[in-house]
């Protein structure tokens, strides 16, 4: 069996792979997270869950017996993809878009060995309940927001604002893991490795 590399430093990634019983090793692989011009917010996420497994993978001084898994998760607002933000008042200006209405949320999850790449997006759907400037002036004070995409963790503190999620929770903490699961069985890895 093929050894598993998350490229990603995100502590939900790790757990969410924990929890499905998939043991792995973290690496960092630094790409370029610019949108191109005209991107769909789709193929921006998996562009760059692809480039992260890619990335990893070449990074890796044997990569023959690897699989390198990479993901990467986009807020989207009026097709507008809503990143990490750059400081305050972009948090709070984000939030305050998100407040009382309907967002979409893609994750893409990539898988990279020596012979093949393969990639898949899900999609969800979060509403957020009415937030007012008080609770957003003190979700900021938190330090939570300050390095999530659309300035919000649902599996956090966040989680108040959240009235209603359709598609996969998971994939909007940044992992989608039913979609994962497949992938890695078609790569030969299987989950609840710990029950064996």
């Amino acid at each position: 069996m093929a050894t598993l590399y998350l490229a990603s430093g995100s502590p939900r990634r790790r757990e969410l792979l924990a929890q499905i019983g998939v043991p792995h090793i973290t690496l960092i692989a630094s790409i370029d997270e610019t949108a191109l011009p005209d991107e769909a917010a789709s193929a921006y996420v998996e562009r760059l869950a692809r480039e992260k497994a890619l990335a990893g993978l070449a990074g890796l001084p044997e990569p023959a017996d690897a699989c390198v898994l990479g993901a990467d998760t986009a807020v989207v607002l009026d097709g507008r993809i809503l990143g990490k933000p750059a400081d305050r008042e972009d948090a709070l200006a984000t939030l305050e878009m998100l407040s009382g209405r309907e967002h979409e949320v893609l994750t893409a999850v990539a898988l990279a060995d020596v012979s093949r790449c393969e990639s898949r997006v899900v999609a969800s759907r979060v509403r957020f309940r009415a937030i007012s400037r008080a609770e957003l002036e003190t979700y900021w004070a938190s330090g939570e927001p300050a390095d999530k995409a659309g300035s919000y963790a649902i599996q956090g503190l966040g989680a108040v604002f959240v009235s209603r999620v359709e598609g996969s929770y998971s994939a909007v903490v940044g992992l989608p893991l039913l979609e994962t699961a497949e992938m890695l069985a078609g790569f030969g890895i299987p989950c609840w490795q710990h029950l064996g």
